[in-house]
């Protein structure tokens, strides 16, 4: 059983889907939003072991009941991906002390909380937790103080889990996506005066390829890494799918 938070849309969805066509069951906690729940029918629909359990992921008591439900019903759980979150723009200058703190709850706070209060069913099943993070954490981006604190943290946390969690055999990695075409991507993209000549920018950019990562890739990698076999020794550590957008030298661009 494999925990996947925003699992019904963009990069969860992608995560979600490579987690069952490794033959996990998965439990996605998500608002139920129309692409969320059309998403969770269109794989039931073919008898994929999937279940939604809504939940507000800002709220700690939604989080703690998500996480009991999945004990009295089936009663372990393998692995966890955090991965809900949003770039919501709270810059130093743009932003204020209360929605930074606000920005946090919602893109932090409940990594933190789920892997807490899923810990007894992880250390039972010497499962695996995978933070979804960002290259925001490792480049900064500007006008999103916010986002990249949480993106941050997620780093550091990954760190801090997998030295605490070495007795229990538990192993703790990220994964860091830079481009990622999603239907949010796109619907951004399409706000913008020039969406084609805008997407040809960014691609230009990405080393490998001058293409964006699709969500199949960035679940593919994070199911490589919950898996108790393929993956067994490696922990602690924070694996960047990008097409070398963030680290190769410019010029290659």
């Amino acid at each position: 059983m494999i925990a996947v938070t925003g699992g019904g849309a963009g990069i969860g969805e992608g995560i979600t889907r490579a987690c069952l066509a490794e033959g996990a069951r998965v439990v996605v906690l998500s608002r139920a939003s129309e692409n969320v729940t059309r998403c969770i029918a269109e794989l039931q629909a073919k008898s994929l072991p999937v279940e939604l359990i809504e939940t507000q992921l800002a709220e700690m008591d939604q989080c703690l009941a998500a996480v009991e439900k999945i004990q009295s019903t089936y009663g372990q759980l393998d692995g966890l991906v955090n991965n809900a979150g949003v770039n919501d723009g709270v810059g130093l200058a743009s932003g204020s002390p209360e929605r930074f703190m606000e920005s946090l709850r919602q893109n932090l706070l409940h990594y933190y909380a789920l892997a807490h209060y899923m810990l007894p069913l992880l250390k039972q099943a010497r499962g695996s937790i995978v933070n979804i993070s960002s290259k925001v954490a490792l480049t900064g981006q500007g006008n999103t103080s916010a986002y990249a604190a949480a993106k941050g943290a997620q780093l550091a946390l990954t760190r801090e889990w997998a030295a605490e969690l070495l007795p229990f055999g538990v192993r703790v990695n990220a994964v860091l996506p830079a481009e990622v075409m999603t239907p949010l991507y796109g619907r951004w993209l399409k706000t913008l005066p020039n969406p084609e000549e805008e997407l040809h920018r960014i691609e230009s950019r990405i080393p490998l390829g001058h293409r964006m990562t699709t969500i199949e890739e960035i679940g593919a990698t994070t199911a490589f890494l919950l898996s108790p076999t393929q993956s067994s020794h490696t922990t602690g550590q924070h694996i960047v799918v990008d097409g070398g957008y963030t680290h190769l030298d410019r010029s290659l661009t």
